[in-house]
């Protein structure tokens, strides 16, 4: 369907789809935010509806002329069912090798009028421009003649020429939610010496993978490497990405920089080597690109940060409000219930002492949640640092909206809380500015995980594992697919899943848990009781108590799933309180 200016809202399902203003709004008449893509998603889902669409289809609407994998698809049909309610996949159906049936009735009327359109002059019965009768006549003024009212005819052409102007203004200035302009980043073509066809092919893949990537992120634009500069010598990108790849023994290793045009300053750069004995090439190239993505996505956050323009001056130092919450990030997971109390005294007195830094006050928030999930807390001072942790994080989201560590933050504080909806949302919004960040898709497989949707949360946390960024998080997804794969009585798959991820750090004695009871269903008791025995001397004072996760918002699936591995982890003598 022809996507001009004349708009149309689509209504389907209590939800309207405003073209107009490229928005989609709630039952209640509010705006709920949507990436770009996902909204071209559903819109042209609507505009089919009653059609299977096949997948080839809906990739060629929404991204023309350009190559994305199925992965960027499925995370917008993702996206899209969780923000139009449709958890049980009826209104967005999956028609097996076919494609994807929109099941909701849609209406289509014209989009109201804005205050600014001239509806209250008097007009004729008949269209001047179409020759067609109105939608609604008025009198025409005794003595007015008809001709009296040819301002239709150069109205619609100033309206046109000011939607044609607007278009254009939006493809050569698109601004962000704080009226800056977008800075424009160039990709250049991975290089290699090596002269061997596969080190060319692994080079031209990762360059074509990593400008699809960038391209997801909605801060930013990404242009072709022949718009560095104009014809005129006039700077037209902002950025230039460019690299090196070599093929070593048993290693692909790439050096990666991102330099300012306008200065030929270096702004970044980063090593980045994937071991290629164990795996194969896919897996190899899609490491390499997320190796190189993902910290490039975290210094482009920190670029767009300040309120000054990033294209603007010299470029501005790495804040140490940054850094302090990365590393607090980096760490938190790894840390012990005695490491805990310190690090918990020392962020409160910080705090205290500057209350008015949100990189430490977020980097408190995130040791709370830490709390949180591990049951260190007793009941009133759960509720009061959660309290606490929220305060303080949507605080910081409304300073720093599009801040990587902070949409993590609140990423897992949603799911700390069993807010798994929202959680689906909040981490969708992470990898809007960071589609290689394994930590929000592991919280999303943990969403997924608790609202019984297990197939969809292995899904991602397999695709977490294949990106495997940032390298120090990796146990985290691995847990998450042996816990899912036990939940699903895939005991095998669970057991290698559990292994590994014990074998990047033993520090939580979750893992060995689960792993207890994998060995348990596979017929290998003295193994069970061993690995029971060992996570109860890493997690002392453990109980069913303890370890069973809060209910409040589960689907029943999952709860009944988790029923059956406690009660095999008493058997394996996880006592009761």
């Amino acid at each position: 369907m022809a996507r001009g200016c004349v708009a149309m809202v689509l209504r389907f399902a209590g939800f309207e789809l405003d073209r107009q203003r490229a928005e989609l709004r709630r039952p209640d008449g509010t705006p709920t935010k949507v990436r770009p893509k996902t909204l071209a998603v559903i819109e042209e889902l609507a505009n089919n509806a009653g059609r299977v669409l096949s997948k080839q289809e809906l990739m060629q609407a929404v991204w023309p002329n350009i190559y994305v994998g199925e992965d960027s698809l499925f995370q917008c049909i993702k996206e899209a069912r969780t923000i139009l309610g449709d958890d049980q996949r009826q209104l967005i159906r999956l028609v097996s090798r076919r494609g994807y049936l929109f099941t909701a009735e849609v209406s289509i009327d014209p989009a109201p009028a804005t205050a600014q359109t001239p509806l209250t002059v008097t007009a004729p019965s008949i269209d001047p421009l179409t020759d067609h009768p109105l939608a609604e006549t008025r009198p025409i003024p005794e003595g007015v003649p008809p001709k009296a009212h040819s301002w239709r005819r150069p109205v619609a052409l100033i309206l046109a020429a000011f939607c044609t102007l607007a278009v254009i203004a939006a493809i050569i200035m698109p601004r962000d939610l704080f009226g800056r302009r977008l800075p424009t980043i160039a990709v250049m073509p991975i290089m290699t010496t090596d002269g061997d066809s596969e080190a060319a092919a692994m080079a031209t893949g990762v360059t074509t993978r990593l400008a699809d990537g960038l391209a997801k992120i909605e801060t930013i634009r990404v242009s072709a490497p022949s718009t560095v500069q104009q014809a005129n010598g006039t700077e037209r990108s902002d950025f230039v990405v460019q690299g090196e790849l070599k093929k070593s023994e048993g290693a692909w290793d790439v050096r990666a920089r991102m330099t300012r045009v306008s200065t030929g300053e270096i702004v970044w750069t980063e090593p980045v080597s994937v071991m290629s004995a164990d795996t194969d090439l896919p897996l190899q190239q899609s490491r390499l690109v997320a190796g190189i993505g993902h910290p490039l996505a975290v210094r482009l956050s920190e670029l767009m940060a300040n309120d000054a323009p990033p294209i603007a001056g010299s470029g501005s130092p790495r804040s140490m409000s940054n850094v302090a919450v990365e590393q607090a990030t980096a760490s938190i997971m790894k840390i012990t219930r005695e490491r805990f109390v310190e690090a918990q005294t020392m962020l409160v007195k910080a705090v205290a002492d500057d209350p008015e830094n949100i990189a430490l006050a977020v980097s408190l928030a995130a040791l709370q949640l830490r709390g949180i999930q591990m049951v260190w807390y007793n009941p009133a001072d759960r509720a009061t640092a959660q309290a606490s942790a929220k305060s303080v994080l949507e605080r910081a989201l409304r300073l720093e909206p599009g801040s990587i560590p902070v949409l993590e933050a609140y990423c897992r504080f949603l799911n700390a809380t069993n807010e798994f909806v929202e959680s689906l949302v909040a981490c969708a919004r992470a990898l809007n500015v960071d589609p290689w960040n394994g930590m929000a898709l592991y919280h999303i497989g943990l969403a997924q995980l608790q609202l019984g949707r297990f197939d969809d949360a292995l899904a991602t946390f397999q695709q977490a594992d294949r990106f495997d960024t940032p390298r120090v998080s990796r146990w985290t997804w691995m847990v998450g697919a042996g816990w899912v794969s036990l939940l699903m009585d895939r005991n095998e798959d669970a057991a290698k899943w559990l292994q590994q991820s014990i074998a990047v750090t033993k520090a939580s004695g979750r893992p060995q848990m689960l792993l207890a009871v994998a060995y348990q269903r596979l017929g290998r008791l003295d193994e069970a009781r061993a690995t029971m025995a060992e996570a109860m001397a890493l997690r002392p004072g453990s109980t069913l108590a303890n370890v069973e996760v809060p209910k409040l918002n589960a689907s029943e699936v999952y709860l009944a799933s988790s029923r059956r591995i406690l009660q095999q982890m008493a058997e394996l003598g996880l006592p009761d309180r």
